[in-house]
């Protein structure tokens, strides 16, 4: 199969991040009624399945050292505890409202398929699908170990733990997972979910590649959830996970449909193509579910939609800023004379490109906590850097033509004034003017120089619009996402960097 080719992902899809629940009068009514009488009960009986289920998981990994726990179980520890621990789980989730797990397909065997990989992954509650497989093994955050009962549960589980932060940890977590999938049977399954996040099951995200490295067959499983009020879904706004309890406990039951599709096998391609293999998975799986496979992925905590190498936000970070600005009581003048405030100290140099909350809230004349709002919007840390404030507001209201813009954001990380960036720099630079951080830019930048070695302003200009990929972003990012400026229409003096490249073509000629 021939891999995907790439979307404007921006505005080809629905939003997966994204749920609410709308509910009628009647169905409220209802649910209050429910969640009064049928939650407690239902909370209570789950808690005291889980504690059980806890007690009897202690014992299975007693008395082993850290080098026997490393080894998958067998003997008494897995015959004993496995069919008791499914028992357990398996009457917690009827306990919350799964009275019937439909299952369609027949669940392959571990030689068979070493990974199971489930989508769309939807909350919590879709961990139902462990006991129709047989209670495989799981990939999980490492932080996750920390939760009363339901680390032990993990630990017993023999779980692979990763953590996000760590770089280290997911290269080791990737080097069990390869270990443990090529030794012929003697582990359980893998069950994972390859979106990495919860949506709201309008499309699949873009898979991502931990399942697929080894280049063994994997056995693709779609979760249906057939019930008149979607009450399951946990996104990255909308329901939260108390609602998602809530309003799933409140209902009489749920329905689930479980569909193990055939084992896909990888091609000698695929093996040696994680990325290809994954994309090529993604649609077996989102044509089972009749649903779009996307490009759309949870970088950190923002939505994206990939674009070759580079992560384009759903909603651009600044058009929240400038949302907040506005209702501070700043103006259009306002805003652009606080960006004027922040480049020119980023030019200066007295006082660096980095600034913290209190330093922020001075340059935009707020108070600190608006402050931190918008420094969490562009940085996980206490400081953020004002170049991505600056250049990701500054092209979504026109505060500058574009050719001006571009300019100098390209001087703006020239730190030595060469005439040219290097990859990180490149990285750095994309990241301001797309506003959000950049994992790598190296097939932009490998594009851009493809016929010289530096890479210049007129080269990766040229890059960004014309080629069909890259000229995307520019036409999406800094064209027509545009916010009103001072005067109250976007700045265009005839110089986009679209039109710019097609005058130079025509002086060319």
């Amino acid at each position: 199969m021939e891999s995907r080719s790439s979307r404007a992902a921006t505005q080809e899809y629905p939003n997966p991040f994204i749920h609410e629940l709308k509910l009628t009068k009647a169905q409220w009514i209802k649910g209050i009624i429910l969640g009064c009488t049928l939650l407690p009960i239902r909370v209570f009986l789950a808690w005291i399945l889980l504690i059980a289920a806890w007690i009897v998981a202690l014992p299975r990994l007693a008395g082993l050292s850290q080098e026997e726990r490393s080894k998958p179980l067998s003997g008494w520890r897995r015959w004993l505890f496995h069919p008791i621990l499914w028992l357990l789980g398996r009457a917690v989730f009827f306990c919350v409202g799964f009275h019937w797990v439909k299952v369609k397909g027949r669940k392959a065997d571990v030689k068979e398929a070493p990974i199971l990989v489930v989508a769309p992954h939807s909350s919590f509650l879709d961990m139902v699908i462990m006991f129709p497989a047989g209670v495989p093994s799981v990939v999980s955050r490492s932080e996750n170990i920390n939760l009363p009962v339901i680390g032990a549960l993990l630990e017993c589980n023999q779980s692979v733990l990763v953590s996000r932060r760590d770089p280290d940890s997911r290269k080791e977590a990737v080097s069990e997972l390869n270990k443990r999938v090529t030794s012929d049977g003697s582990w359980p399954q893998i069950l994972m979910f390859p979106e990495g996040t919860t949506t709201n099951g309008c499309c699949l995200l873009r898979f991502k590649t931990g399942a697929f490295v080894p280049g063994v067959p994997v056995q693709p499983v779609v979760l249906h959830y057939p019930n008149e009020l979607d009450t399951i879904r946990w996104t990255y706004k909308g329901s939260n996970w108390f609602q998602v309890l809530f309003h799933t406990l409140s209902q009489p039951y749920t329905n689930i449909t479980i569909e193990f599709l055939p084992v896909y096998t990888p091609s000698e391609e695929e093996k040696k193509n994680s990325r290809l293999f994954a994309g090529n998975v993604q649609k077996v799986m989102a044509s089972a579910l009749g649903v779009p496979a996307s490009d759309y992925v949870m970088a950190g905590r923002i939505p994206v939609s990939k674009l070759n190498d580079l992560s384009v936000p759903l909603e651009s970070p600044g058009k929240e800023a400038m949302t907040l600005l506005y209702r501070k009581g700043l103006g259009p003048r306002d805003v652009e004379a606080a960006l004027d405030r922040m480049i020119d100290r980023c030019r200066s140099g007295a006082e660096g490109t980095k600034a913290n909350a209190e330093e922020l809230a001075s340059i935009l004349g707020l108070n600190k906590k608006t402050a931190i709002h918008i420094c969490s919007l562009y940085s996980k840390d206490d400081t953020v850097d004002l170049r991505h404030i600056y250049f990701n507001m500054a092209a979504l209201i026109g505060h500058v033509d574009e050719i001006s813009l571009f300019h100098s954001a390209f001087a703006a990380f020239d730190r030595e004034g060469r005439g040219s960036l290097t990859k990180e720099e490149l990285t750095e630079l994309m990241g301001a003017l797309l506003g959000v951080p950049q994992q790598s830019t190296e097939e932009l930048y490998d594009t851009a120089t493809e016929d010289q070695e530096q890479l210049t302003e007129e080269s990766l200009l040229l890059v960004l619009t014309t080629h069909p990929i890259y000229q995307k972003v520019t036409k999406e990012i800094l064209q027509s996402k545009r916010l009103p400026s001072a005067n109250g229409t976007s700045v265009n003096n005839n110089r986009s960097l679209l039109n710019s490249s097609v005058n130079e073509d025509k002086k060319s000629e």
